[in-house]
C-alpha cells in the first residue's frame, strides 16, 4: 500500500514512517506538513492509505477530509481524543492517539486489510455452523447516531438492565440492547459469554483463573453456568 504522512509535527512524521518502515507491504510515498500540500498526490489516485493529523494551521484535518470526494483509506493521528467521534463519523479506518506505540500501530493497518479484503476468513460460531462474510464492523445506535465498531477494538461488554456498555480502545458505548442480541450477532470464534452480564473478547483477556479473568485492568467474574464454556476455551492457547 502507498502510504502518505500530512502532519504539523516533524516528530510525529519521524515516528509514523518508522513504523511504515517496519511493516512489509507498507510503501511511504509522501510526507507533507499541511494538507493542501498533499492535494495533487491525492488527486492522482497513487495513495492507498492516509495518516492524517488533525490539528494543523490553516486547514484542520477534519475540514480538509470534508473537502475530498475520492479519498484513500483514513487513519487520524492526533494528540486529542475529543474528534473520535466526529472522525468515526466521516467513515475513518482508525483513530490513533499521540504517542502512537507500534503495536497499536499495527491493529489500524491490520483494520486497513480487513477493509480491503472486505470480509474475515471462514469462522466457526458457537453452533459450529460455517460463517462466511463476518464483517470487521458493527454499527450500534446510540442516542441519535449509528456508531461504527470495529470487532477487533472491542474488549467486552456488559449488560445493564434493558441497555450494554461495549468497551472499546477508544472508550465506551452505551446501547438499548440485551447483552443476547449482541452474543448473537459477533463471531463465535472471538468472543465468548463468560457470565450472565459479560460478553468477551477472548483476544483481550490478559489472565484468568477458574472464577475470574481480567481485561484492560478490570476483573470480570466468571458465572457458574458459563464456566465450562469460558474456561475450555481460554485454555485453546495454554501452552
Amino acid at each position: 500500500m502507498n502510504c502518505i504522512i500530512i502532519d504539523d509535527e516533524p516528530l510525529a512524521i519521524k515516528v509514523i514512517s518508522s513504523h511504515i518502515e517496519h511493516v512489509d507491504g507498507l510503501k511511504l510515498v509522501g510526507e507533507f506538513r499541511s494538507a493542501m500540500d498533499a492535494f495533487s498526490i491525492l488527486q492522482s489516485g497513487n495513495v492507498d492509505l492516509m495518516f492524517l493529523d488533525i490539528q494543523m494551521p490553516k486547514v484542520t484535518g477534519i475540514e480538509f477530509l470534508k473537502t475530498l470526494r475520492k479519498r484513500p483509506h483514513v487513519i487520524l493521528c492526533t494528540a486529542y481524543r475529543d474528534y473520535a467521534l466526529e472522525g468515526f463519523n466521516l467513515d475513518v479506518v482508525d483513530y490513533l492517539v499521540k504517542p502512537i506505540p507500534f503495536e497499536r500501530f499495527l491493529q489500524a493497518i491490520g483494520k486497513v486489510y480487513q477493509l480491503m479484503n472486505r470480509t474475515t476468513p471462514v469462522i466457526e460460531n458457537n453452533n459450529s455452523e460455517s460463517v462466511l462474510d463476518a464483517p470487521a464492523f458493527i454499527y450500534v445506535r446510540s442516542e441519535k447516531e449509528h456508531i461504527k465498531i470495529y470487532l477487533c477494538d472491542i474488549h467486552y461488554i456488559k449488560s445493564i438492565k434493558n441497555h450494554v456498555i461495549i468497551y472499546t480502545e477508544n472508550g465506551r458505548i452505551i446501547t438499548h440492547k440485551q447483552i443476547s442480541e449482541m452474543e448473537q450477532k459477533l463471531p463465535g470464534q472471538h468472543f465468548v459469554r463468560v457470565h450472565r452480564s459479560y460478553l468477551i473478547a477472548i483476544d483481550k483477556v490478559q489472565k484468568f483463573t477458574q472464577t475470574h479473568l481480567t481485561i484492560n485492568g478490570e476483573v470480570i467474574p466468571i458465572g457458574r453456568h458459563y464456566k465450562m464454556e469460558t474456561i475450555s476455551r481460554l485454555q485453546e492457547n495454554v501452552i
